[in-house]
């Protein structure tokens, strides 16, 4: 046995009896891959936007299903787990934002898993993967499910990013919602909220087939499945990510109900001022109107001198409108009943 320093990641290892290198290959080789297929050495493929050539020949080289090329190829595959004899295709969804404005935030990979390769198809660039790559390259791993491991983790790690950006952009919402509740705060929950129904569409079966894909991934021939405990931590994580997908879903029919609350309270308040306007000039209409009528006993004996006009008519629709505003404060009906505290905040989500 030789004995080196120890591993940098987990799962790694210097035992030379155990221990293996994977090469980790970006492109259709076709002489490195037939190499490593009669070698029987474990390799790791990944693919991004490749041709139809690249599948053709990764079709021929590979001799994969006409049915599992057709998934692939043309894409908007459910998670799922198709065994093939000695290979299966798992379709697993991982999660990047490039920052272009209607970018696609669910990208869908295609992982061919064997005991002797790993082969990822996926359209677009995915950091995640290439991170794997780097990392794994040319270092010493401890099993074939190690690095299958470690490809499956940084899919489902890469929800994490996205999904505390919502969270930062649900507590801006709800802070706008507090202070001047507008169009453009609905339009942004009614963005986030169809967001997390395309990740919970995605993220519930894969939560759901993680629950059963380990022991169909430990009966592929060759593929030497010795920890379940690899597995099992990504499970954890796809049900952290649900549960947070549950939960900002939840805040968000919350800050929905808000803003509808708050919309409706402002406008209970614009209508509260026009029915308080509308009850002192009611008064003061009937008053205008009664004094208006000209009745020989009103013009002959009551107004018939300026105090009396100042005194009579002005000053009753004076005393009418103070009256009437002292009734309403003593009421409470000219409080501001869509107030809310400053100091209000959200509590702790997790």
């Amino acid at each position: 046995m030789t004995i080196g320093k120890a591993a940098d990641h987990p799962g790694e290892t210097q035992d030379a009896e155990f221990s293996f290198i994977a090469p980790c290959l970006d492109h259709v080789d076709e002489a490195a891959i037939r190499r490593h297929l009669a070698d029987d050495t474990f390799f790791w493929l990944d693919l991004t936007s490749p041709s139809d050539e690249d599948l053709t020949a990764v079709e021929r080289l590979f001799g994969f299903h006409p049915l599992a090329m057709e998934d692939v190829r043309e894409g908007g595959q459910r998670p799922k787990l198709d065994e093939y004899g000695d290979y299966a295709l798992l379709v697993f969804y991982g999660c990047w934002n490039d920052g272009s404005p209607g970018g696609r935030l669910l990208h869908e990979v295609g992982l061919f898993i064997s005991g002797r390769y790993l082969v990822s198809i996926h359209r677009d660039p995915l950091a995640a993967l290439e991170r794997q790559q780097s990392q794994l390259n040319g270092r010493a791993l401890h099993s074939e499910q190690f690095l299958i491991y470690r490809v499956l983790d940084g899919l489902t790690d890469s929800y994490f990013p996205l999904l505390t950006e919502v969270d930062d952009e649900i507590d801006e919402i709800e802070a706008e919602l507090l202070v001047d509740p507008t169009d453009s705060c609905l339009q942004r929950l009614f963005a986030l909220k169809r967001q997390m129904v395309a990740m919970r569409k995605v993220v519930t079966p894969q939560r759901d087939l993680f629950a059963r894909a380990i022991d169909q991934i430990a009966e592929l021939p060759g593929l030497r499945l010795d920890e379940r405990d690899y597995f099992r931590d990504i499970y954890d994580h796809l049900i952290r990510i649900s549960d947070l997908i549950d939960s900002y879903r939840d805040l968000l029919s919350g800050a929905t109900d808000l803003y509808l609350s708050t919309v409706s309270n402002r406008q209970n308040e614009v209508m509260k001022q026009l029915t308080v306007i509308a009850t002192i000039f009611l008064p003061l209409g009937f008053i205008t109107g009664f004094f208006g009528m000209n009745f020989s006993l009103l013009t002959g004996h009551f107004i018939n001198s300026g105090w009396s006009f100042w005194v009579l008519g002005l000053g009753s629709m004076v005393l009418t409108c103070i009256a009437l505003l002292w009734f309403f404060r003593q009421r409470g009906w000219l409080r501001n009943s869509a107030q809310v505290p400053a100091g209000t905040e959200r509590k702790a989500r997790r």
